[in-house]
Formats: C-alpha cells, sequence, structure tokens
C-alpha cells in the first residue's frame, strides 16, 4: 500500500517476514520481523515518542497472541509444552520484554496490559523473574462465555459451576483485568450487552413513564449482575467498555462501504443516562457505586474463596477482600433464610444490592437490615448467616466491625 510501511522499498520483507511467515492469515495484516535491529528500534522508538509527546501512562498491547507464535494465534494451546516449543516466536517474545523494560524504565508507574488468550506462561511476572514483564493479561475469555450464554442459553441452563471457572480460571500472581463486556461483542455484526438482554424493548420501554415489562425487568437485573460478579471475581482489575456502564443499545459501526460509510452508528450516545426519564441512569449509578465500594473496601488484590455454587438454585457465593458476595441468578425463585457459609463472624450489613430503587429495583432487600452470623458451620467454613434472596439478586455484605 501507498500509505503504510508494508512493500515500503518495494519489497515485501523490509519491516516484515517475508512470504507467509509476514502475513496474518485471517486480518489481512503483516508481521513485524522482531529479529531485526531497524525494526526493534522503530517500535521502540515510537513507544518512548507517545510518551514523551502525549503523556501515556498505559498501553494496551493489541493481538499479542498473534506476535507470540508462528502460527499466529491459529493453532492450538493443550499443554505446556506447546508454550515453549518451535511454534513459538521467541524474537516477538525478546520484543515484548524489551518494550516493558523501556517503558517501566521511563515510568515507574506505567501499566502495560496484554491481549493475549493463549494463556502464556510467565507474561505477568517480572523481566528479573525471567518474565516478560506486562503488569496485567486481559481475561478475554470472560466477555466470550457472556456474550455466548446470551445467545445460546436460557436463564434456567446457565452453569454456576462454570460461570465461577471462567471467572477464575487465571494463574496466581499472574494479574489479570476483568470485564464483561468490549468492542469484540459490540461491533457491526453483533451487539453490545444489554441490546442481547433487551433488544428491540430498549427503544420502547426505558423510559420510566412506561411499565416495567418482564423484558425490561430481566435485562436489567441481568446486567447489574454480570457486572458486579465480573468485577468482584473475575481479575485483579476491571475495564469498562465505553456505554456499558449504563447499557448502550444497539452496536458499534464505523463508516464502511457495506454500511454507504455512515457514521450513524459510530457514536456512543452519552446523552442516555443523563436522561432522568430514562432508566440508563440507574444501570449507571449501580456501575458507580460498585466502583466506590471497591475503592473504599478494596478487594481487586485479594484473593477469593468461592463457597457456594449451588446448580440447582443457581447461587453463587463467594468471599474477597473481607467482603462476602452472594448472587441468585434464578429466574424464578426466591429464597428465604437461604443459609450461607463464612468465615466473617458477627454482625453483617448489606453495603450494595441490585435490587435496590436506587438501581430500578423491586427494594425486596431489607437494605437497612443487620445480618448475624450464627457457629453453624456451612459449605466447608467454621460460621454462617441466614439471607432472603430475591430471584436475579446479588448482594455484598460486610462485617459491620470492619467498616
Amino acid at each position: 500500500v501507498a500509505d503504510g510501511l508494508s512493500m515500503f522499498d518495494g519489497t515485501d520483507h523490509c519491516y516484515f517476514h517475508s512470504g507467509p511467515l509476514g502475513s496474518h492469515p485471517v486480518w489481512d495484516s503483516r508481521l513485524f520481523n522482531y529479529s531485526n535491529y531497524e525494526v526493534l528500534r522503530f517500535l521502540l522508538s515510537n513507544l518512548r515518542w507517545f510518551i514523551e509527546k502525549y503523556q501515556f501512562d498505559g498501553f494496551r498491547f493489541d493481538g499479542v497472541q498473534s506476535m507470540l507464535y508462528k502460527h499466529r494465534g491459529q493453532g492450538h494451546i493443550e499443554k505446556f509444552d506447546d508454550y515453549f516449543g518451535s511454534s513459538v516466536d521467541g524474537d516477538a517474545i525478546m520484543y515484548l520484554t524489551l518494550a516493558n523494560d523501556l517503558l517501566h524504565s521511563l515510568r515507574p508507574n506505567m501499566i502495560t496490559i496484554s491481549e493475549d488468550v493463549s494463556g502464556m506462561v510467565t507474561m505477568c511476572r517480572p523481566i528479573s523473574e525471567g518474565g516478560m514483564g506486562f503488569d496485567y493479561r486481559l481475561a478475554m475469555g470472560i466477555p466470550d462465555k457472556w456474550i455466548a450464554m446470551l445467545k445460546k442459553l436460557k436463564d434456567e441452563d446457565w452453569d454456576m459451576g462454570n460461570i465461577v471457572y471462567t471467572l477464575t480460571n487465571r494463574r496466581y500472581k499472574e494479574p489479570c483485568i476483568a470485564y464483561a463486556e468490549s468492542h469484540d461483542q459490540s461491533l457491526v455484526g453483533d451487539k453490545t450487552m444489554a441490546f442481547w438482554l433487551m433488544d428491540k424493548e430498549m427503544y420502547e420501554n426505558m423510559s420510566v413513564l412506561s411499565p416495567m415489562t418482564p423484558v425490561i425487568s430481566r435485562g436489567l437485573a441481568l446486567h447489574k449482575m454480570i457486572r458486579l460478579i465480573t468485577f468482584a471475581l473475575g481479575g485483579e482489575g476491571y475495564l469498562t467498555f465505553f456505554g456499558n456502564e449504563f447499557g448502550h443499545p444497539e452496536w458499534v459501526d464505523f463508516p464502511r462501504a457495506g454500511n454507504n460509510d455512515s457514521c450513524h452508528h459510530a457514536r456512543r450516545r452519552w446523552d442516555l443516562p443523563k436522561d432522568q426519564l430514562l432508566r440508563y441512569r440507574f444501570l449507571r449509578a449501580f456501575e458507580r457505586d460498585m466502583l466506590h465500594l471497591e475503592g473504599k473496601y478494596p478487594w481487586l488484590t485479594s484473593t477469593q474463596y468461592v463457597q457456594v455454587k449451588n446448580e440447582n438454585d443457581k447461587v453463587i457465593a463467594f468471599e474477597r477482600g473481607g467482603s462476602l458476595f452472594v448472587f441468585n441468578f434464578h429466574p424464578e425463585k426466591s429464597f428465604s433464610d437461604y443459609r450461607i457459609g463464612t468465615s466473617l463472624a458477627g454482625k453483617h450489613r448489606i453495603l450494595l444490592n441490585s435490587d435496590d430503587a436506587a438501581y430500578e429495583g423491586f427494594k425486596r432487600i431489607n437494605a437497612a437490615g443487620e445480618y448475624f452470623t450464627a457457629p453453624t458451620p456451612t459449605d466447608g467454613l467454621p460460621h454462617s448467616l441466614q439471607l432472603y434472596l430475591p430471584s436475579r439478586t446479588c448482594m455484598v455484605l460486610r462485617p459491620e466491625d470492619t467498616l
């Protein structure tokens, strides 16, 4: 092309590998030859330029899996040997290590994030330990799992054990960024999470002046629950894809030949949560309050213990950062005096619950109530407390003496 580096000097190997090794089989893009010193100088100087010119304090490296392997991410990782075999691109690993060393040397507080779904070992370990030096890996399997469930499964068929496995499937001390949705789920050809939940009713029944329909009720409830359990259990960091915090409808589409170069869907409707007559504001309020809650009682830096994943009741409960998180995903059943095991003894208070009126809930949970533990071992833990769990709700509790 005339406006890029490919064929810049009339050859296909000036900055890239020649032949099939230098072309991605799916993306129609080129692959750098990281063994070339001039390529390394070019890429590393670009990183430094963005820091010095625009004061960047973080970088997300896109498509890292296509760099790590000579099969460009199109092969299968089935065992640990696959991380060290002949299919691994050692030159690319060296570049990524150099990039992290440079970035963290120039800015000690720099954050680097790797988009790698293969789970390459030592990706997020310090270079001094033989790692590549990334601070976080994007937990890409999480949003894919949520969208797949919304597309293919009835609510009553959701597998609690599989949800927990997906959210906790990461190596100890290799931090991950959890997220419920990203551009991969909402680009043209797909829909945002909110649109999968509520579809065309978002055009007619998101007004507070219209009746609360079963579709909107389900959509609002699950949207809140999915975000909270992803935030609380899915990683050591949390990413909100722009618009997901208030349930942006429809999809993202950029001008192209297929849509007559239209910009109609190449935007975010930031006005929606500002309109007091629309229900989007309740979803944004829930996002705000769960983020503030983690800021006040941090859990992202803590390990988690999952004590309940009941398939029949569709209940998940776990502890993290000194707080107790409880989710009832059942589409119909509410449970009175549901006993949950806990290691956190004493009187508990509810800090956040999705059924609160502030989030367009039905106010079935007594947010001002006092919940006392009993010395009754349950779920393998020494104490337990009994809670009312309305269907499709979640809550966060904490011992009163830690507030």
